[in-house]
């Protein structure tokens, strides 16, 4: 079965998506199996993979709303290995739409579930907040990824989500954990990134992740290519180091990069 990862921060702008995307890229360059779900109603893990979400088939929206089966929302990307279940603005109705559905917060863990048998990684790109959409990938999670940027306020919102992380650990998903904090946007002419950085390894110890994630120009730019930066600028140093959070990610697990 897959391991089930969830991209989350309720922050904007701290790499969830860049991370969904170039993760994913990373490990499928690795052979393994990658789904990425896309559940930001913003979509723009969809379309950083290049799809058109105008010109799209089913999307996750249809699945939530039991339009399709799981599988007919899967879409391939141009990357060997790497599918990706697409998200619409649709899905902004989904709050709305399953207000007083019994169980509401365990569908994307039931859609998962008539899938994960396809897969190594699937990776949940969450939207910036921490509501019913969230809350349904931390329920279908088994472990979380944490990015951070390397700004003042990053321990603030590590400690509003680390309090949310327990609260749905005793109410619905007791085995979930956090599998990583990435740092994010790290800049090394910055010293505000470092402090940051060492604040944040301090607090969290072992979890945070050895890889940190550089500003770097090509990152910024792959997405209007609809590329992950392996397709734009494998030899960026964003490309190199997804590329090591990936290797990161197959040690931890014994996978090994090349099996």
């Amino acid at each position: 079965m897959a391991n089930v990862i969830a991209i989350v921060n309720q922050k904007g702008g701290v790499g969830k998506t860049t991370t969904a995307i170039n993760l994913g890229a990373s490990l499928a360059l690795a052979g393994k199996d990658i789904l990425i779900v896309d559940i930001d109603p913003q979509g723009n893990s969809t379309s950083g993979l290049g799809l058109d979400r105008e010109e799209m088939g089913n999307s996750l929206y249809d699945a939530f709303a039991g339009r399709c089966a799981p599988g007919e929302a899967i879409v391939r990307s141009a990357i060997q290995h790497l599918d990706i279940v697409p998200s619409t603005v649709d899905l902004l109705g989904v709050e709305v739409e399953l207000v007083g559905k019994e169980g509401r917060e365990g569908i994307l863990s039931e859609i998962i579930t008539g899938i994960e048998k396809e897969y190594k990684y699937i990776l949940i790109d969450c939207p910036p907040s921490l509501g019913l959409l969230s809350l349904n990938a931390l329920v279908a999670a088994e472990s979380v990824i944490v990015p951070v940027q390397c700004e003042y306020y990053a321990l603030e919102g590590l400690s509003l989500l680390t309090r949310t992380l327990h609260l749905v650990r005793n109410s619905y998903n007791p085995s979930l954990e956090i599998r990583g904090i990435l740092l994010t946007m790290y800049d090394t002419r910055n010293s505000l990134s470092w402090q940051v950085a060492q604040e944040v390894r301090k607090h969290f110890g072992d979890k945070v992740f050895a890889t940190t994630i550089p500003r770097n120009v090509a990152l910024a730019e792959a997405p209007s290519h609809g590329k992950p930066i392996m397709l734009y600028d494998i030899r960026s140093s964003g490309a190199q180091s997804y590329l090591s959070l990936a290797k990161e990610i197959l040690n931890e697990n014994g996978f090994g990069q090349g099996t």
